[in-house]
């Protein structure tokens, strides 16, 4: 999970392709266990399949609209039903109003990152995103960005990127054409001052280093 690491491994150019297990940490234990079972114990031939033999994080559980209907009535909250293109929309006046959504759908995620199914969501133009995610809802250091969430198809036009990136365990720099100028001397400033500036268009989400965990 050391998304760093793993950045800078893909940019050293050693490797034709790499592959990070989502759960790379304590909750992936168990998956290395069956595969150390499965391969050694068992002696079964290690047929790696590409891009990705998961197919996908999303290998938790799930709740379907009866379920949900039953504790909406349960807890009894004020709720408005919306659909497809209606919600998408609803969502999205939401984000642009400096609001913070909880985004729930589907399976949810097997490891540490949320990826979509289970997220919080903001706008990451927004200046005092950042601070109102940290102070507010996750209760942690004002100065931690969150991750982008980017199409893979343009993450290219804001990050320099060299392959997809499903997973979040990538970091890479924001795009010089996205930053913003600061002082000559930013480099030298103590980091609290540092913390103090926009780095880019994006100042939720870009580092003091001007990189991003994709």
């Amino acid at each position: 999970l050391n998304c760093v690491a793993n950045g800078v491994i893909q940019n050293e150019g050693i490797f034709e392709e790499i592959y990070i297990q989502p759960a790379a940490g304590d909750a992936g234990g168990a998956v290395g266990a069956a595969l150390a079972a499965h391969y050694l114990y068992f002696e079964k031939q290690r047929l790696p399949q590409k891009p990705d033999s998961m197919k996908g994080a999303y290998l938790g559980p799930e709740f379907h609209e009866f379920e949900i209907q039953q504790q909406l009535k349960k807890f009894k909250p004020v709720y408005e039903k919306l659909e497809g293109k209606a919600l998408y929309a609803k969502v999205a006046d939401w984000l642009a109003d400096g609001n913070v959504v909880g985004w729930f759908q589907g399976r949810m995620e097997f490891g540490p990152r949320a990826l979509g199914n289970r997220s919080i969501l903001g706008d990451p133009r927004n200046p005092d995103m950042q601070n109102k995610l940290n102070l507010k809802i996750k209760y942690r250091e004002s100065f931690r960005p969150f991750a982008p969430s980017v199409l893979a198809e343009d993450a290219h036009e804001y990050f320099e990127v060299k392959s997809d990136s499903p997973y979040m365990l990538l970091v890479q720099e924001v795009r010089k054409s996205h930053r913003k100028e600061l002082p000559k001397n930013y480099h030298k400033l103590p980091l609290r001052e540092k913390l103090a500036f926009e780095r880019s268009e994006f100042p939720a989400i870009t580092h003091i280093d001007f990189s991003a965990r994709i």
